[in-house]
């Protein structure tokens, strides 16, 4: 028997991340909704990324006192409350009224860092001084070099703790719901205006106060008449440096004395250089299945590259991490953190910063009551004794023979 889902229009009744996401739903007119949660062509990879976390089953010690838990981490040598951060996410002003400091309203209650996209709908400067949070700046590299540089100088006039330098969006993923949705352009067709219409709510919310949020942050790299959003997405695309490449990340590196992340490594390959230049720490993720399709789950890639760098890299991951569980196997197969992107986009559509907060709840609950479970009082102490693979020995020889292959790809590069 499938379980009931609470599907109703209040955020607190919601017991975990998908009843959230189901009252999300009800909020979010269609357009917004295939925006938020579809992944690129059969979405193979969308689904790998959940399905990914079912090949782990826990393995959990007896006996153990666990009366005093703590899921507290340490990156870069400040704490955080939770092993996790606020993923950078665009054009969050779609989903509500002022997303983007709701966002970081939340991550700051919760006492972790949170990541503004460049692409944000409220500028790097108000999210700070309206939120207050630990802010790092997700950054492109772009083809007007003085852009980038403006970009960064304003996060370390503003004391951003990090860049996150994005490396896996160079050409845009082919998602499908684009031609679903629009006529052309960023015009809706007749379907989904008729839909915006049937959600007077978020019509009153998002679109009545201004129209259409504009991508407030590089709003004023564009002349005065060409700000509204359809010309900063068109912006932005343009000036997407499409010859990123690791010289780029030297170039970053030169310029950016705090801590600079590189987003989007999948391989020990990379991840070894991205050390060898001197960053400070990655992402493993496929852009939540959105960019190339039948790309390998994020999941199935951490091991690998904490095997090649974990002493010598902060490494974190994201892609379609739901449950607290999910977050705990992360830590065991020796991630040090988790990014999550869409748990707390529903959390924001649904009830503002409020229910982000109420997201972040769900999530720390569930990680706390997984490591009582498990017999472990610390994050920090999570270990893969806690794990078994459902792939058997098969699954380890062949996370070993790649581990190989991508550590001479590495030495043959350097």
């Amino acid at each position: 028997m499938k379980r009931k889902l609470y599907a109703g229009r209040d955020f607190r009744l919601a017991r975990n991340i998908e009843e959230l996401r189901m009252v999300a739903r009800r909020w979010l007119p269609n357009f917004v909704l295939e925006y938020m949660d579809s992944g690129a062509e059969d979405e193979i990879t969308l689904r790998s990324n959940r399905e990914a976390f079912d090949a782990w089953r826990f393995v959990p010690s007896a006996l153990v006192d666990t009366s005093s838990r703590d899921a507290s981490v340490q990156w870069f040598g400040r704490h955080a409350a939770l092993p996790l951060v606020i993923a950078p996410t665009g054009y969050n002003g779609m989903l509500r009224q002022g997303a983007d400091v709701a966002l970081a309203r939340a991550a700051a209650q919760a006492d972790i860092p949170f990541t503004l996209s460049t692409v944000a709908n409220q500028t790097l400067e108000e999210v700070v001084s309206e939120a207050g949070a630990r802010t790092w700046l997700q950054l492109y590299i772009l083809r007007d070099q003085a852009v980038t540089l403006d970009l960064v100088e304003r996060a370390r006039n503003v004391g951003c703790e990090a860049l996150v330098l994005t490396v896996d969006a160079v050409h845009y993923g082919n998602r499908e719901w684009d031609r679903r949705c629009y006529r052309k352009g960023m015009e809706l067709n007749w379907p989904n205006k008729f839909d915006v219409a049937m959600h007077p709510r978020w019509l009153w919310n998002v679109l009545m106060p201004r129209g259409v949020p504009s991508f407030a942050n590089i709003a004023r790299y564009l002349p005065v008449d060409e700000r509204r959003a359809a010309n900063g997405a068109v912006y932005i695309a343009r000036q997407m440096e499409t010859r990123l490449d690791w010289n780029s990340v030297r170039w970053l590196r030169d310029i950016w004395k705090g801590k600079l992340i590189v987003k989007g490594i999948m391989n020990v390959s990379d991840s070894r250089k991205a050390q060898h230049i001197g960053v400070d720490g990655i992402v493993v993720t496929n852009h939540g299945g959105r960019q190339l399709d039948g790309t390998v789950a994020s999941l199935d890639a951490l091991p690998a590259i904490v095997d090649a760098c974990a002493d010598k890299l902060t490494i974190f991951v994201d892609g379609g991490f739901r449950r607290g569980t999910d977050v705990v196997k992360a830590l065991c197969l020796g991630a040090h953190g988790v990014m999550v992107g869409r748990p707390t986009l529903y959390g924001v559509a649904a009830g503002g910063a409020d229910g982000a907060a109420h997201a972040l709840s769900i999530l720390s609950a569930e990680i706390d009551r997984t490591l009582a479970q498990l017999g472990c009082n610390s994050a920090r102490q999570l270990s893969r004794r806690y794990l078994m693979s459902l792939h058997g020995s098969n699954f380890k020889g062949t996370r070993a023979a790649y581990a190989d292959e991508s550590m001479k790809e590495v030495i043959e590069s350097l």
